[in-house]
């Protein structure tokens, strides 16, 4: 079985990790690719997606591999606009997701979205 895996100084884990076909995605914060939070719902949606796509490309995957997400957000009620933003991201059949309210995230982003993806 081969792997492949991308690691960063900064973090004791793999952003992303590639076995048997599958990458795992940690999760992707509403960040600026400074690492600075960014405000506001959709744009944090966006930079959210954006951490995820770059992450997703060191292990040769796209977003059209994902299978699964998990969205972290600090207030639950921005699941409508997230359920936009999805359409818009996601060609159907969408990946399956959890959409689960956190009381804080790193670095003060509002978003963070994990993923699985998968490629045979």
């Amino acid at each position: 079985m081969t792997s492949t895996f991308t690691s960063t100084s900064a973090h004791p884990y793999s952003p992303a990790y590639k076995v048997a076909g599958f990458g795992f995605v940690s999760g992707a914060l509403s960040v600026d690719t400074e690492g600075t939070a960014v405000h506001g719902i959709e744009p944090a949606l966006d930079a959210a997606v954006a951490r995820m796509t770059e992450r997703l490309a060191t292990i040769d995957m796209t977003l059209a591999d994902v299978v699964k997400t998990t969205y972290f957000v600090t207030d639950v009620t921005t699941r409508d606009a997230a359920n936009s933003h999805y359409k818009t991201v996601f060609a159907e059949p969408r990946p399956a997701r959890s959409f689960v309210e956190v009381a804080a995230l790193p670095y003060g982003a509002t978003v963070e979205i994990e993923a699985i993806a998968y490629r045979p």
